[in-house]
């Protein structure tokens, strides 16, 4: 299943926002959009018992929690779907948060004409 994701309304940036694709069998995300906010173009999605926690290029970069968004989860995420967002930041001891909510979820699986994520072989 694919997710498309809208990150917004952050506390101290209220203009940045990131629109992120989510894959939730490979456990990937692609940014597909952003501004205001230092995004790598992919990275790691890894579950969490309060969320999805958004990682860089490895599990051990925790860029964002999205809490409440259950990957996974019979009848997966919905179209509409809101919940709050926390920033992780490099100095950041009080985490920057926003807002997350789901724009589209599509659930056909369609082999992509090109691989999106550099670590997987191009067809």
């Amino acid at each position: 299943m694919r997710i498309t994701l809208h990150l917004d309304t952050f506390d101290k940036n209220p203009f940045a926002y990131a629109i992120l694709w989510l894959d939730d069998q490979s456990l990937k995300w692609s940014r597909e959009g952003h501004a205001g906010l230092a995004l790598p173009e992919w990275g790691i999605l890894q579950t969490d018992p309060t969320g999805t926690v958004i990682c860089g290029l490895s599990r051990m970069q925790p860029l964002f929690l999205l809490e409440g968004l259950e990957l996974g989860r019979h009848g997966g995420p919905f179209e509409g779907e809101v919940g709050l967002v926390h920033g992780f930041g490099p100095e950041s001891k009080n985490p920057e948060s926003g807002h997350w909510h789901v724009q589209c979820v599509d659930t056909e699986n369609i082999a992509p004409e090109f691989s999106l994520f550099a670590d997987n072989q191009a067809a």
